[in-house]
């Protein structure tokens, strides 16, 4: 079990994979909306860093710009938090995050194929 991914009987930590320069250009604001936001409805959101990778490799893989994972705590979100798929293993912020909820931004490792392959 890797950092990041849950202990015996603890929550996982909550992810949300973007890429870094879509994270910088927002630095100054109090809150962050990927720009997936406008389309989707809400924040994509990962519990896990097994399965964040999963993710990046599946969705990701073929852009090649840095990318980051931002670490939430989502008792600090202000918006709604909703695991709607079966194993709870997704959850979706049904608004922009909060950067007080942002506990830890940390780059992603990525393979010469562009694969998802570790977090610092």
């Amino acid at each position: 079990m890797s950092a990041g991914d849950a202990q015996a009987g603890d929550k996982p930590t909550t992810f949300h994979l973007t890429p870094q320069e879509d994270w910088t250009r927002q630095a100054n604001d109090p809150t962050y909306t990927p720009d997936a936001y406008a389309q989707d409805g809400f924040v994509h959101c990962t519990d896990g860093e097994a399965n964040v990778l999963a993710v990046g490799n599946l969705f990701y893989r073929g852009d090649p710009r840095p990318y980051v994972a931002l670490v939430l705590d989502p008792a600090r979100l202000t918006a709604d938090v909703r695991y709607e798929d079966e194993d709870h293993r997704y959850p979706h912020v049904y608004g922009p995050i909060d950067r007080e909820a942002v506990v830890a931004v940390r780059r992603v490792i990525r393979a010469g194929d562009g694969g998802f392959v570790g977090i610092e």
